[in-house]
């Protein structure tokens, strides 16, 4: 992968990831807890998050070619499903509801899986994006080693965030976070765009 093609997966998977909104949720998930064990949790919740993220990567698109659904089709509805997550990020539906999931957890519950790992970090669009950028990769084990390097390094910040998280919350404060979700939001539905450009360029409705 060019350095071009490195920087567009970072910010891609950066903005679908999210990892300063996933911080003031971690916070919430976390409340109460010792320093020691809030280390624990995000730790594991990262690490099984880059598990499932390299696993979606590195087999997603066997996975559709055994299904029979072409690459193309695939950029398609992916970033269809991109940009509806935009809009939830634009319209503050996704925090909503990250909020309710916040919500209706048990005191005891070990969130570092569900919902942290999952559907948090490696959420449904986290996964369609892997498979999408996997597919942008190219031949040899270079392209793919370096995303999947590019994935561990945006969740390692995501870990990171979550260290920072009371200080986060802090000095972003309520607002704070609104606007940067919404910034993001805005630059996903550009992205999200590009890759249905891609697919029907793919599907040769339209010139490369």
């Amino acid at each position: 992968m060019t350095v071009s093609a490195l920087i567009t997966a970072f910010v891609t998977l950066f903005v679908i990831i999210e990892p300063i909104g996933i911080a003031s949720v971690f916070l919430a998930l976390t409340r109460g807890m010792t320093p020691a064990r809030r280390r624990s949790v995000g730790r594991r919740a990262c690490v099984v998050a880059i598990g499932i993220l390299a696993a979606f990567g590195l087999f997603g698109q066997a996975l559709l070619s055994f299904v029979g659904i072409s690459i193309a089709a695939f950029r398609i509805s992916g970033g269809i499903l991109l940009f509806l997550t935009a809009l939830d990020m634009l319209f503050e539906r996704r925090t909503q509801r990250r909020e309710g999931q916040v919500a209706l957890e048990d005191d005891d519950h070990d969130p570092s899986v569900f919902p942290l790992a999952m559907p948090l970090l490696a959420g449904p669009g986290a996964m369609t994006t892997m498979i999408l950028l996997m597919g942008r990769t190219g031949p040899g084990w270079m392209g793919p080693a370096a995303l999947l390097a590019t994935m561990a390094v945006v969740v390692g910040i995501a870990y990171l965030l979550f260290q920072m998280a009371g200080v986060l919350n802090r000095v972003l404060g309520r607002t704070g976070i609104n606007v940067v979700t919404r910034l993001l939001g805005m630059l996903l539905a550009a992205l999200s765009v590009q890759f249905v450009i891609d697919g029907v360029r793919a599907a040769g409705v339209l010139p490369g």
